[in-house]
């Protein structure tokens, strides 16, 4: 009878857990992003890691586990940023909808906001980003990730990302019209060694920041 009771006891409680977890919001905690890899894409200088997908607004997102995925900014977002002042992200339980403003940066008295990559609930931020910004701009695809979502229809906000075999090109007429958009962008993007300045807007001090950004962040 004691095996008996104990067995039924342990079955309980399973089932008990069972039913309590099936509303449950997944909560993972994020893994820091691999270091760059040899098979990682380099175009016109910018790193666009080839096992992430993008939002043309230059926003990435991975996926971490079924319907829970990080979201971030790419190097030529983080670049065009630049040395940003605070970041300012929605509170974990914030509904967000694809293409529409997610999170907003600061830099010398202006804003400016980016899109999400994704429609979800958001689960987490990162805490460490809003005490140092910097991240975002020294390891975007890394310490720089901004939150994790948890997105309910994965195949439907998918189907609006850059597909994967559009990724480069892209990319490269981001750059161009980045160039066409203020000329003098061009020697200022290009560092000695060919690879793209940290921070495109400190070159071009009477460029103002909000427009340039908001240009090529889907928010003018």
């Amino acid at each position: 009878m004691t095996v008996l009771f104990v067995l039924a006891t342990f079955f309980l409680f399973i089932v008990l857990d069972w039913v309590l977890s099936r509303n449950r919001v997944p909560v993972v905690k994020p893994v820091i992003a691999e270091a760059p890899s040899e098979t990682d894409g380099i175009v016109n200088g910018f790193l666009v890691p080839d096992r992430l997908r993008y939002h043309a607004g230059h926003s990435w997102l991975m996926r971490e586990r079924r319907n829970l995925v990080r979201v971030g900014i790419d190097d030529f977002a983080a670049r065009l940023a630049g040395t940003v002042e605070g970041i300012e992200l929605p509170k974990p339980g914030t509904w967000i909808r694809q293409g529409q403003k997610a999170w907003t940066m600061m830099r010398n008295g202006e804003t400016s906001a980016m899109v999400s990559p994704t429609e979800g609930e958001v689960v987490e931020i990162n805490p460490d980003v809003v005490k140092d910004p910097s991240l975002v701009r020294k390891d975007p695809y890394g310490q720089g990730w901004l939150m994790t979502i948890h997105v309910p229809d994965e195949e439907g906000t998918t189907r609006n990302l850059v597909p994967r075999n559009l990724v480069s090109s892209w990319m490269r007429d981001a750059v161009e019209r980045l160039y066409s958009f203020q000329p003098e962008l061009a020697g200022a993007v290009a560092a000695d060694a060919g690879e793209p300045v940290e921070d495109i807007a400190a070159a071009l001090p009477h460029v103002k920041w909000s427009e340039l950004t908001s240009e090529f962040f889907l928010t003018r």
